[in-house]
């Protein structure tokens, strides 16, 4: 689940420091499954990668400024229908996430296999490299260490969503921790956080790194350091590619990119209960 800056300082703290920190790793390492959206509820998604249609008795098929009004009014818009409309609506924001998502629609493997937290941060690192010609690393901010950490280690372990009860760990900002890629991103200056209540008010920009947890109980556990082995916390890390809306335009669900594990759904807010995101700014 670690990247290599990560593992480089695990010898500088006591061994039994990481036993706990061992337990959530193995234990993120299994993914679940959970009951899907029902199809026939989904009307359109609001991404760039999501081809969507309209209903052929509503508008002419070549009138395509009437497609966009009456997408983005969330009308009569149905995903089972024939008529394919272009990639349009909520476009990202900043550079690295517009390659965030060009990567993937031009990836011949969007489902990699592996672990989640491997295929989101691959993801973001790539693109970051792509824009900017080097690694991200090379423009975290000193400010961000810790007497114990650099920042490097800082933003490892807060992507990791890492926990534990040493004097290193808990250097880590609080605001930050259990939050994933949201949290070390955010905490970088690269991007602004997300929490539940904003991903499912439409807040999210696609190409936006996010975090989830199955249960409350489990984040506050990561967030405090977990020291119960019977504690097994589960968590999911991801990419955000835009918003399933209904007739109403209301948002039911969303679009996402991961390992293969639930990218071929959509997400509705009952999978997870807590849920972090962070659109990019860089």
């Amino acid at each position: 689940m670690k990247i290599k800056p990560l593992f480089y300082h695990v010898l500088e703290e006591p061994f039994l420091h990481y036993i706990t920190l061992l337990i959530l790793f193995i234990s993120l390492l299994n993914c679940g499954t959970v009951k899907d959206l029902d199809k026939s509820t989904i009307l359109y998604t609001d991404n760039i990668a999501d081809t969507v249609t309209v209903r052929q008795s509503q508008i002419p098929v070549k009138d395509t400024t009437k497609i966009e009004e009456l997408i983005t009014a969330g009308l009569d818009v149905e995903e089972s229908l024939a008529i394919s409309v272009p990639k349009i609506l909520l476009q990202p924001e900043y550079p690295v996430a517009r390659q965030v998502l060009s990567n993937y629609l031009e990836s011949k493997n969007k489902e990699p296999g592996g672990h989640c937290l491997t295929a989101s941060k691959k993801r973001f690192l790539k693109a970051y490299e792509d824009v900017y010609g080097h690694s991200v690393y090379e423009n975290l901010p000193d400010s961000i260490a810790t007497k114990y950490y650099d920042p490097a280690q800082v933003f490892d372990h807060l992507y990791a969503s890492t926990s534990g009860r040493h004097r290193g760990w808990r250097s880590l900002p609080r605001k930050f921790r259990g939050k994933g890629s949201a949290g070390a991103i955010a905490q970088a200056g690269m991007g602004k956080l997300v929490d539940t209540k904003g991903v499912w008010s439409g807040k999210l920009r696609p190409g936006a790194p996010m975090q989830v947890w199955r249960h409350k109980q489990d984040y506050r556990h990561v967030v405090r350091g977990i020291s119960d082995p019977k504690i097994d916390p589960f968590g999911h890390s991801f990419i955000f590619l835009g918003y399933v809306r209904n007739e109403a335009g209301k948002i039911i669900g969303i679009k996402i990119a991961d390992q293969g594990y639930q990218s071929n759904r959509t997400l509705v807010p009952r999978d997870y209960e807590v849920w972090w995101g962070v659109n990019l700014e860089i």
